[in-house]
């Protein structure tokens, strides 16, 4: 089997590299393909993979190449994990917003939504290099809108995230028992989700961790124990952008953003990658986010392969594992996972207090989609006010424009066409 991975040049690879290395025994990957556009980060961090590979006794064969064609070329899976603009576009998608007093954030909102109009395009590109029947996995944010744009286009893909499994094993060792004996009610989309359950041995556990670790679980996601409790769930992280708007926006507007101190752990991460002696992933990686990635990843490339029908919760069309949305948007939750691909499993249905929200969300996604697929502005703009954390055609307007601006370089198809200005 081989195994591309598009953006390699990522501080994230040697997580990744590092569950390749330690699944041999149930993932026999014989060729992996490291392809990045900056040649530079690609020696650096391909030298440190090449490392741990060697050091966990690997004997498949690596490349590292600047060349998508070469890379994808066979490809039996590629794992896409890229950043289009660097740093320096995610800085950018967690400050503009802010003049335009909304939530600066590099996945949801506005910064996310600028972030998927830059994505998407080059995704597609890519994805048509590969071979048809090759499944692409991709991490790469906003998941969900990415994953759709790829089944949209005919290509077998599923999104993978780490929110899901950074949970399980928080609340296993919460609860005293193995990662692999938690079963999670985890459902909503990406970076819109909910833990609606925790099972162990079909008994669950959520009401007694709500009782017994509610303060802590609140404080992990950033909101109230009430809220949780109301709710009768855990909700994700990034939940707290719209549950605490204001108080979120306040705190933006006076804290240093998120992308300034990736940018100084990604400065320091490389520094550690150049030493020939590291042959494993430094703990200061961390710090960086995407805890659990190399585990998530090798889990569902494992299961692909093995054609095992284990459980995992990834992004995938919802058929009709959720009512009250359409059978072509993209949810995440728990599927199984065979050869044929993950087939997302029953779900009871949402409460009206989160459908009604993940509906709107998904709506939003399914406009993002089009929009950075035809570069139309009025598509965009529908897109802006179907987003609840835009939702105001005063604001809507002006920030679409300065979005689109500030993105330019990497945005022809919004240019191309003048006609599409929206007044």
């Amino acid at each position: 089997m081989k195994v591309a991975v598009v953006g390699a040049g990522s501080t994230y690879t040697p997580e990744l590299v590092d569950g390749f290395a330690r699944r041999q025994d149930e993932l026999t990957v014989d060729e992996l393909a490291l392809h990045d556009i900056d040649r530079e980060r690609l020696e650096v961090v391909g030298g440190l993979a090449a490392r741990i590979l060697a050091k966990g006794g690997w004997s498949g064969r690596l490349g590292r190449t600047t060349d998508p064609d070469a890379a994808l070329d066979g490809a039996d899976v590629v794992v896409v994990q890229l950043r289009v603009g660097g740093q320096q576009a995610r800085l950018v998608d967690e400050t503009l917003p802010l003049e335009f007093g909304c939530i600066g954030q590099e996945t949801t909102g506005p910064g996310g939504f600028a972030k998927a109009l830059r994505t998407v395009p080059v995704v597609l590109d890519l994805a048509a290099r590969a071979a048809p029947d090759a499944w692409i996995v991709d991490f790469t944010n906003p998941v969900g809108i990415v994953t759709r744009a790829l089944l949209d286009a005919g290509y077998r893909a599923m999104g993978l995230c780490n929110v899901a499994i950074g949970f399980q094993r928080r609340l296993a060792r919460l609860l005293g028992v193995q990662p692999e004996r938690v079963q999670l009610g985890h459902v909503g989309l990406n970076h819109l989700s909910w833990i609606r359950s925790v099972r162990i041995d079909d008994a669950d556990r959520l009401p007694e961790l709500l009782d017994q670790h509610g303060e802590e679980l609140a404080a992990e996601v950033g909101l109230p124990l009430r809220l949780l409790r109301a709710l009768g769930a855990i909700p994700s992280y990034y939940l707290r952008y719209y549950y605490l708007r204001g108080r979120v926006l306040a705190e933006q507007r006076q804290s240093r953003p998120r992308a300034s101190d990736v940018a100084a752990i990604e400065a320091e991460l490389l520094a550690l990658y150049r030493d020939p002696a590291l042959a494993e992933k430094p703990a200061l990686l961390e710090t960086r986010g995407g805890a659990f990635y190399s585990e998530a990843a090798a889990q569902l490339i494992a299961a692909l392969a093995g054609d095992t029908g284990e459980v995992q919760v990834v992004d995938v069309r919802n058929g009709g594992a959720v009512a009250g949305l359409p059978p072509e948007a993209v949810i995440e939750l728990p599927a199984r996972v065979d050869r044929d691909g993950a087939h997302p499993l029953p779900q009871t249905p949402l409460a009206p207090e989160l459908l009604g929200l993940v509906q709107q969300v998904a709506a939003y996604e399914q406009l993002a989609v089009a929009a950075a697929r035809s570069g139309d502005r009025r598509v965009a703009l529908a897109a802006l006010l179907a987003n609840p954390l835009v939702a105001d055609y005063e604001v809507a307007v002006p920030l679409l424009d300065a979005l689109l601006a500030a993105n330019r370089p990497y945005l022809p198809r919004f240019f191309a066409n003048p006609a599409g200005a929206v007044s």
